[in-house]
Parts: C-alpha cells; sequence; structure tokens
C-alpha cells in the first residue's frame, strides 16, 4: 500500500462522501460515513507497521507528544467510563479525539518538494469549482428537490431563510460544508498570493475563491462569513506589517488585495439574491443578539457547567449524535442522563472527558496554535511562509468550533497541524537544491570562462 496516496485519497474522499450518501447509496449511508477512516486505516499500516526501513522524518518535539500522550491516555480512560453504559459507545467517542492525530507523524513525510505540495492543494482545492456550482443549483432549486436532501433517516425538514434553502454542495449536512468553505478560503489565498499561481493558475483560483466566497452567502452561515472577512482582515494586517519595502507592499497590493476587490465586485453584481438572502439572516435586533449570545455561550457554558460534569465527565462520545445511532442499531444501555442541554463543542468536551480532559485538550489545541505561529517568522520562502500564516488564521478562528464531534475539520486539523514539521522540512529541502545548483553553475563558470567552448 502506498500510504502516501492513501493520506490524499483520505482528504479527496471528504469532499465527495456526502454525495454518495445522500443520492447514489444512501442505503450504505452509515458505512460510507468512515471511508476517509479505512484509507487513512491503510496509511497508517503502512507507515508505521510496513515501511519500517523508508527514512521518515522524526518528530522532534517532546512537549507535543507529551501532550499528545496525556490526552490519549485520558481520552481512552474515558471511553470506559461507567456513566456511558457501554465501552463501545466510548470507543465510537474515542475515535472523535484521537484517530486522526497520528497525521501529525505523517504530514511531514508526505511531500517531497514545495512545488509537489503547491500542486496537492492547488488540485484539491480546484475540485471547489464543481462544488461550487453544484451550490449554486442547489440555492435556485426549492427545497424539495432531491438535490437538497440531507443524508439522515429521519424525516427531516431542509433548512431555509425564506424561500431559499441554505446549501450543503457535496456534503452530507450544513455544517460540514460550512467548516470545507472556511479551510478552502483560508488555504485558495495562500495559493492566489503565491509565486507559483502562474496568470492562467492564478485566474482559475480566482474563480475557486469566487465560488467559495458566493457559497459562504448561500449557506446562510453567519460563523462562515465572518471568518471568512476575519481571515482577510488579519492575513492582510500581519503581511502589511511584515512589509518593510514598498515594492513589497505594492506587490501584495497587486498579488491578493485588487483581486479579493475584483471577487467582492463580482458577487455583489452577479449574486445580489445570495447577498440579500444572508443579510435576512444577520440584519435586526433579534439576530444580532442571538448571534452575539450564541459567541458569548460558547465560552461560558463550559464554566457553568463544570460542577455538572465534575473531574470525569460522562466518558467519550456522551454526547455525539454517532453513539446516539450506535445505541439504537445495538440496543445498548442509555448510560447516565445528562441534565443540561449542549450544542457548542466547548461544552460537550466539558460534559464527556469531565473538567481535568476539558484542561488537558484545550492545552494541547492552544500549544498546536502557538508552535504554528511560531514557525511563521521562522520560514523565509513566500509560499511557505504564507501556508503556515494561512493555517495559523484557520486554527485560531476555528478554536472554539467542533473538532471532536466534527469528521470533516478534524481530518483538515490535524493535517494543517503535521505543517508544523512539513513546511520547515520543505524550506530546507529547497534550500539545499538552491545551494546545489549555485555550485553547480560556479563549477561549470570555472571551466568554461575564457574558452572557446
Amino acid at each position: 500500500m502506498n500510504w502516501r496516496n492513501l493520506v490524499k485519497i483520505a482528504l479527496f474522499s471528504v469532499l465527495i462522501e456526502g454525495a454518495i450518501r445522500k443520492w447514489f447509496l444512501p442505503q450504505s449511508k452509515d458505512l460510507i460515513y468512515f471511508l476517509k477512516d479505512f484509507f487513512l486505516l491503510g496509511a497508517y499500516i503502512s507507515y508505521f507497521i510496513l515501511n519500517n526501513s523508508q527514512k521518515k522524518v522524526a518528530i522532534k518535539d517532546n512537549l507535543l507528544i507529551q501532550s499528545i500522550f496525556f490526552v490519549t491516555v485520558w481520552c481512552t480512560a474515558e471511553a470506559f467510563n461507567s456513566s456511558l453504559g457501554s465501552p463501545l459507545v466510548g470507543l465510537m467517542g474515542l475515535k472523535g479525539y484521537l484517530w486522526n492525530i497520528p497525521l501529525i507523524w505523517l504530514v511531514p513525510n508526505l511531500f517531497n518538494s514545495e512545488r509537489e505540495l503547491f500542486v496537492f492543494l492547488r488540485n484539491h482545492l480546484l475540485l471547489a469549482i464543481p462544488i461550487g456550482i453544484l451550490g449554486i443549483i442547489q440555492f435556485f432549486s426549492p427545497a424539495s428537490d432531491i438535490i437538497n436532501t440531507y443524508a439522515t433517516d429521519e424525516v427531516k425538514y431542509v433548512a431555509t431563510i425564506g424561500s431559499s434553502v441554505r446549501i450543503t454542495g457535496t456534503f452530507s449536512y450544513l455544517d460540514t460544508y460550512v467548516v470545507y468553505l472556511t479551510v478552502a478560503f483560508g488555504l485558495l489565498l495562500a495559493l492566489i498570493d503565491s509565486n507559483y499561481a502562474k496568470k492562467g493558475w492564478k485566474i482559475i483560483l480566482l474563480g475557486s475563491l469566487f465560488l467559495v466566497a458566493v457559497n459562504s452567502l448561500m449557506t446562510g452561515s453567519r460563523s462562515c462569513v465572518f471568518a471568512s472577512i476575519l481571515f482577510v482582515v488579519i492575513y492582510i494586517f500581519i503581511k502589511v506589517l511584515q512589509t518593510s519595502k514598498i515594492i513589497n507592499f505594492i506587490n501584495l497590493v497587486k498579488k491578493l488585495i485588487i483581486p479579493l476587490i475584483v471577487v467582492t465586485i463580482a458577487v455583489s453584481i452577479w449574486f445580489q439574491p445570495a447577498i440579500e438572502t444572508f443579510s435576512k439572516r444577520t440584519t435586526g435586533d433579534i439576530a444580532e443578539k442571538e448571534f452575539t449570545n450564541r459567541v458569548a455561550n460558547t465560552y461560558t457554558d463550559p464554566v457553568s457547567i463544570a460542577n455538572i460534569a465534575g473531574l470525569y465527565g460522562y466518558g467519550a462520545g456522551a454526547t455525539q449524535q454517532a453513539s446516539l445511532g450506535l445505541r439504537n442499531r445495538l440496543n445498548l444501555p442509555t448510560g447516565d442522563i445528562i441534565p443540561v442541554g449542549y450544542e457548542e463543542e466547548p461544552e460537550r468536551i466539558m460534559l464527556e472527558i469531565g473538567l481535568l480532559g476539558f484542561i488537558f485538550w484545550y492545552s494541547l489545541k492552544l500549544f498546536i496554535l502557538i508552535k504554528l505561529w511560531l514557525v511563521y517568522p521562522k520560514l523565509k520562502r513566500p509560499f511557505l511562509k504564507q501556508l503556515a500564516l494561512s493555517s495559523f488564521l484557520i486554527q485560531l478562528i476555528q478554536f472554539p468550533d467542533q473538532l471532536v464531534t466534527h469528521h470533516v475539520f478534524s481530518l483538515y486539523y490535524w493535517f494543517l497541524t503535521g505543517f508544523i514539521f512539513l513546511l520547515p522540512r520543505l524550506e530546507k529541502i529547497e534550500n539545499l537544491y538552491q545551494l546545489e545548483q549555485f555550485y553547480q553553475q560556479d563549477v561549470q563558470s570555472q571551466y568554461f570562462t575564457n574558452t572557446s567552448n
């Protein structure tokens, strides 16, 4: 098995998994849900067991490894929490916490050149074009159309704003599509800002960014649109602070700011209905108060329920929807009833793995965020530097949002975390290659100077 291809296929599979579950094999949607996990299982077996002779980049960060170890031990213990009623539920919940973490070891070995990384990301993000076109078709189709169904057994009304559908693209549900659009927006910005994006490819990538922006409005997700705006503001602000010469600022304006202005104008001219629909969800005192309360509750609710969760919580997977489906299918015990409601991830983490687990988990996430930021100033090559900044901002903006209970973002999160070690390695490779080229040219010039050759 080629573990590199399996990792890339797993990343591709999240883009089509929802389409297969909704439209092509709805009778097998539960099995299709684990499709990417089967690919990753093959990659893990191939990398850690079958390819021992292969030269691999070692992860030399003891503090990070120790943090992962503590989280792994604690979450594994929580999988056998007696409050769950069955350890099978705990093992299902454990997958959300730990399954994608090994990507930290695989990603630094996944690419062997800066160009190879760019081509992979470019090809992956070009798929935003057909997905975005599908999203536009969904937006202008009635909610009853099969193209707007969800991957669920339950009779579930499609989310709408007025008469307009909140689109899901090729994804199973609205929330999975929203996270994909946020990640795609951040990575597209880095690619468009790179020197690898020549004129033809840059136009195509701008087309992808345009469709991502349009689809973000059509989802009606305030977090998605505001995250994109916040991303652009912080990204440009940091780039300007790092720009010491006027020529570099002019290049930033030409390469990024002007294209973003063009995309914004195009969206406002050609997709006014999407803007009007989104504004219905964001304007008004009720909508503003609801959004403000939701953001505030993300940070305050975990504190308010800490005494209910206690030190040990109700077990890994206690609040996850997949665990509920597992209980129903296998007729498992219901376990202890959680006496409070929950929606956002921080309160779910508190309830599942308790106060100590909550501290372990978010300390690990914060440590990873800091490590990504520290990589950024160390890099000198523009494209790698921009990727480090984009990865950092994606994780910063999404910090309180779904990760454990969100299988799409979990895969992207741990993939981007691997950039902590991948990007410095690629910079060393490119520097060594340039040094080799320099010496070759120097040797040739010594041999052929002042000769007829």
